[in-house]
């Protein structure tokens, strides 16, 4: 007992159990209310106790990380309280769209609005509303409308949805955002060919609208659906495929790339969501590296978790997407790494093509218990084709990105810049549809129990700590684990020392 409580505990460690007990208490936040006077308590116990960083000190930063999450998520359920009085209303709300309309059922335009304010009056309603509806041709990111219509309680990461509205867009705020997005979109279209053109689109900012359905199903079929949905690891991939390539630059050089690759990439996706967890990841993870810091890729994902929870405990409370996102990073930064490095041929292991497989698998792997608990789909291919597509996702973006980009500046000429392009993005499509042409490849209606869901979780993290506690034995594997775990493999001192080695 005596040396349980004399036990000490790193800092990372401190930090990781924070994050897991401030997302336990936005969860709890849900059903039981948290008083400001135990988040003082709290405060002031961690204080005590934060000399030593001994068990005590553990307890109080598991007590302060549950009643900062719990006070933040009353906070937000006392917001979401006014959606009470207007469930099965019919209302009036003038708020944000915040994507581009697409038509949806019975050809009504569809899209999401935040923001939205009652008779455009009073305070701001939290969360998002799911918009079907007629009235208007076109509803663009960032249009100001007016929507009227019976408003009924919404799943998932909506709070409500109104169905066949009156629709009238009494204003516009694009930003600046918004102006390029549109203009891309437009160069896009006039230098790529349909259906490359759409699919195109939907790698880069998500958009499913113009996308031909035939195009849809067999992406379904065939597991591929979440690449058109801007997920969040193709961002991490890019940035490790991208900085590998890097390597034998200068630090500054190489973050100088590596934050205009973020912040263009932000710029053309129009900051979604998915993609703002993964530029937080990437950010931090390339400031660990120039600060010469390695960091532990569990605590980075769990730092993601809790900035973009705590803005937005919706997220947490019923956003699929959220989670699908943090177990795909999960995959990619903690999983992925660990296999490689069991593997003994070297070529096979520095290869930017194979890591982007390895990665895509992994990612596929962690995924995988949640979409079949939630959406009861399988297909048979899907890893298949996460190795003969997705792995060119980032070779395809970065082209996509350069034709659209020859459309907006270059457009009598943008053609001979957008065939690779069109090579690549043709390519997949048909690699899609021969996959999805096989028989019997996709199977619906196959759900899995909670305890199935756990049970396949528990199977791929217990072969991940025996892959760990295999590694872990041999310190040059170790570190070359820190050194994987950043966005660039060596470190720039070991860049250095191998130099200064050769040298001699």
């Amino acid at each position: 007992m005596k040396q349980l409580l004399g036990c000490r505990f790193r800092r990372t460690t401190l930090v990781a159990v924070f994050c897991m007990a401030l997302l336990g208490g936005l969860g709890m936040a849900r059903y039981t209310n948290f008083d400001v006077v135990l988040l003082i308590v709290s405060a002031a116990l961690l204080v005590g106790s934060m000399r030593g960083q001994r068990t005590a000190c553990l307890l109080a930063v598991i007590l302060f990380g549950l009643c900062v999450g719990g006070y933040r998520g009353t906070f937000y359920m006392n917001r979401l309280a006014d959606y009470d009085d207007l469930y099965n209303q019919k209302i009036v709300l003038v708020g944000k769209a915040v994507d581009d309309a697409g038509y949806g059922k019975q050809a009504q335009l569809t899209f999401d609005l935040s923001g939205g304010q009652v008779d455009g009056e009073g305070i701001p309603l939290v969360g998002k509303i799911g918009v079907s509806g007629f009235g208007v041709n076109a509803v663009y990111r960032g249009d100001i409308v007016q929507v009227e219509g019976k408003l009924r309680k919404g799943l998932g990461s909506r709070q409500g949805y109104m169905s066949f509205a009156r629709l009238s867009v009494v204003g516009s705020k694009p930003t600046t955002i918004d102006t390029f997005r549109h203009k891309f979109a437009a160069g896009a279209q006039s230098a790529l060919p349909e259906p490359a053109a759409s699919f195109a689109m939907g790698l880069l900012i998500g958009q499913k609208a113009t996308l031909p359905d035939s195009v849809y199903d067999d992406l379904v079929m065939v597991g591929l659906v979440h690449i058109i949905a801007v997920s969040g690891y193709n961002l991490t991939i890019i940035l490790r495929a991208c900085l590998k390539l890097l390597g034998n630059r200068s630090k500054f050089q190489t973050l100088a790339v590596a934050i205009t690759l973020i912040s263009v990439f932000l710029l053309i996706t129009g900051a979604s969501a998915s993609i703002v967890r993964a530029s937080i990841v990437s950010a931090m993870s390339i400031a660990c590296w120039y600060y010469g810091r390695n960091f532990k890729p569990l605590v980075l994902i769990l730092l993601a978790a809790i900035i973009t929870a705590y803005a937005n405990p919706l997220y947490l409370w019923g956003d699929i997407g959220w989670y699908l996102s943090f177990l795909a990073f999960y995959g990619v930064m903690i999983l992925a790494p660990q296999v490689r490095l069991k593997w003994k041929n070297s070529r096979l292991r520095e290869s930017v093509i194979v890591g982007i497989a390895l990665e895509s698998l992994c990612a596929e792997v962690m995924t995988l218990p949640l979409v079949l608990y939630i959406f009861g789909q399988l297909s048979a291919v899907s890893l298949v084709a996460n190795v003969l597509v997705a792995a060119f996702v980032p070779l395809a973006m970065l082209l996509s990105v350069i034709a659209g980009l020859a459309g907006m500046l270059l457009t009598p000429i943008a053609g001979w810049f957008a065939w690779p392009g069109v090579i690549i993005l043709t390519y997949m499509l048909d690699m899609a549809h021969i996959l999805a042409s096989i028989p019997h490849v996709f199977r619906e209606n196959v759900y899995i129990s909670a305890t199935g869901m756990i049970a396949m979780f528990a199977v791929v993290i217990g072969i991940n700590l025996l892959l760990y506690s295999r590694l872990r034995k041999n310190p040059d594997i170790i570190r070359a684990i820190k050194e994987e775990n950043t966005l660039l493999a060596p470190s720039f001192k070991t860049q250095q020392a191998n130099a200064s080695n050769r040298s001699t």
